[in-house]
């Protein structure tokens, strides 16, 4: 029975990380399309949408997808925090902390906790590099207030990833001194929530190969 249920939750976490692998598949392949047919040596590409959305499409080469709707809603110096901040996330590669986190809670729903950490420390860290950039912090708290209350009143989702809670807290942290060693905190959190599935795998087939009676 023990070996049986070993087996059954082998096979649950691989459906689960299996699901969560086509996900971010499909959702890459979409904004690799809609990104389809520029020059590859453009880096923003703007879409004609009143839908107000921004983000940064890994790849080689790297985009950024920014509608018309969220140019619009933004001033000069707005625009720059945007872009710099997606920019950031290009540049530091966040999309491969955060398919990892998100992997590791699709093996374990219990890190999904941790996955909203890391989630919202990645999207800090790109916040403090765009106030570098731009030079004013105040003008990227702006900048992710104004676009969250248009990308709110617009249904959208991705842009400077604000439509979660934690945007408050963002907006609060640019109005203060900035926070070093965020990307370390990041892969601090990633790291640690590795290790209880890790650890939970290996356990699990040193128990199946003992039931079995295969070697160790």
């Amino acid at each position: 029975m023990i070996g049986l249920a070993a087996c059954l939750a082998l096979v649950v976490v691989g459906v689960r990380l299996h699901r969560a692998v086509r996900a971010e598949r499909r959702t890459r392949r979409a904004l690799r399309r809609l990104c389809a047919g520029h020059p590859a040596d453009t880096e923003l590409i703007v879409a004609a949408s009143a839908v107000p959305r921004a983000c940064a499409v890994p790849g080689r080469p790297g985009r950024i997808l920014v509608t018309s709707a969220m140019l619009g809603a933004l001033g000069p110096a707005e625009r720059r925090a945007l872009l710099a901040h997606e920019r950031a996330h290009l540049a530091h590669r966040h999309d491969v902390l955060v398919t990892a986190a998100t992997l590791a809670a699709a093996a374990d729903p219990l890190l999904c906790p941790v996955r909203s950490t890391v989630v919202y420390l990645v999207e800090r860290w790109a916040d403090e590099r765009a106030a570098a950039v731009v030079g004013d912090r105040r003008t990227t708290a702006h900048a992710l207030a104004r676009a969250a209350l248009t990308a709110q009143r617009g249904g959208a989702v991705c842009a400077l990833h604000f439509a979660d809670r934690a945007v408050t807290r963002r907006i609060a942290a640019l109005q203060a001194a900035p926070q070093p060693s965020l990307g370390s905190a990041a892969l601090a959190v990633l790291a640690l929530s590795t290790l209880p599935p890790l650890l939970a795998a290996d356990a699990t087939g040193d128990l199946f190969r003992l039931l079995t009676g295969a070697p160790l």
